[in-house]
């Protein structure tokens, strides 16, 4: 099911849902539908309804439950990597395995949420993930990096190229700041710290934030 509204104001986020429980569908659809800023175009009830609709309405925001048929959410993940797509997934899962959530954001999920959390955590993480950020909880956040730093070992001195400005906010996007935050911190405008960013990420090879914060945390790990 879904609704094509083509005159949805630039200013809110269109979202679609993908979940095989019916019922909690149409409540996520119905809970979602109920914030000013959003705009639920479409519901998916698999995997494969839920590529469809990424491919044909072009969301700002996926929110993907990751055990589904007809393509579970790691091949949903995978696809839309492979393809570019544009659009930040949100992973809202059930699951309490910490390589589950890994993998999911090896494979470009940008935001998690347990679906035993509040509401006010989802509409959270698809504001923040739809503004390019990533949206992860404390916990979570540590038990993914702590998870995908075990496996990293490519980053020996991946950060000596850098000036010590750029070395400060490295670890700043470690700790999961937001570039406004590290601004303040810094006592510099936010552009300025976008700026410092993507001569990071080229010096680095890092792709994107996450990938920097598990080079920063390493560096810190090595020299603990």
């Amino acid at each position: 099911m879904e609704t094509n509204n083509r005159d949805v104001p630039k200013d809110r986020i269109r979202i679609v849902i993908a979940d095989d429980h019916a019922v909690l569908r149409e409540s996520l659809a119905s809970l979602l539908s109920s914030e000013p800023d959003f705009v639920v175009e479409g519901r998916a009830a698999n995997g494969q309804e839920a590529l469809s609709m990424v491919r044909d309405l072009r969301p700002d925001v996926l929110v993907l439950d990751l055990f589904m048929p007809q393509a579970d959410g790691f091949e949903v993940l995978r696809t839309l990597e492979r393809a570019g797509s544009q659009v930040a997934s949100v992973v809202l899962t059930g699951s309490d395995s910490e390589l589950d959530y890994a993998q999911a954001v090896k494979l470009g999920a940008r935001g998690l949420v347990l679906k035993s959390d509040g509401p006010e955590k989802l509409f959270t993480a698809i504001r923040t993930v739809a503004n390019g950020e990533l949206a992860f909880s404390d916990e979570l956040a540590q038990l993914v990096l702590t998870a995908m730093s075990a496996e990293t070992r490519s980053s020996v001195n991946a950060l000596g190229r850098l000036s010590e400005r750029e070395r400060q906010i490295a670890y700043y996007v470690a700790r999961g700041m937001k570039n406004k935050d590290i601004g303040v911190a810094l006592n510099i405008s936010e552009n300025t710290v976008k700026r410092h960013l993507q001569s990071i990420f080229t010096k680095t090879g890092s792709h994107d934030r996450l990938e920097l914060a598990v080079m920063a945390l390493n560096e810190v790990s090595k020299a603990a």
